[in-house]
């Protein structure tokens, strides 16, 4: 197969074996890696502490091997995307521009002209719009 007018994305993939792997799923393997270590802590704690009587309903059931299973596996896909993201994140490009902080706002005050106009004077305490001396409500 030619190789050539590939893109440089599609002559990854023809690469020999023992070649390098991509740079995202390097990525995300080790993310998945560190997500399997915090999700084994995370629910090693739970059952330590003995959070909502897990430990007894793990230790006493006998589903409790494949409710740790289930635990760990779904606290692995939660650490595992929230350090994949985290991970990605940081790979944005600096901008060589200003960062935040550093702006202030400038304000350029416009004189408004007043108008000259006389103000009412406010209802009495007992007058009412209505007829029949009610008062509207407030």
């Amino acid at each position: 197969m030619a190789r050539q007018g590939l893109s440089r994305y599609h002559r990854c993939h023809y690469q020999q074996a023992g070649q390098h792997m991509p740079r995202l799923l390097r990525l995300y393997l080790a993310s998945v890696a560190v997500g399997f270590a915090l999700a084994i802590c995370f629910t090693l704690l739970l059952i330590a502490l003995d959070v909502g009587h897990l430990r007894h309903l793990v230790t006493h059931t006998s589903g409790g091997a494949i409710a740790v299973a289930m635990l760990v596996a779904f606290h692995t896909i939660l650490f595992s995307g929230v350090q994949f993201g985290y991970a990605v994140m940081r790979l944005a490009r600096k901008d060589a521009g200003p960062r935040g902080g550093k702006r202030r706002m400038t304000l350029n005050p416009a004189p408004i002209p007043a108008r000259n106009q006389a103000v009412a004077a406010p209802a009495a305490a007992g007058a009412t719009d209505k007829p029949g001396g009610r008062r509207p409500f407030p």
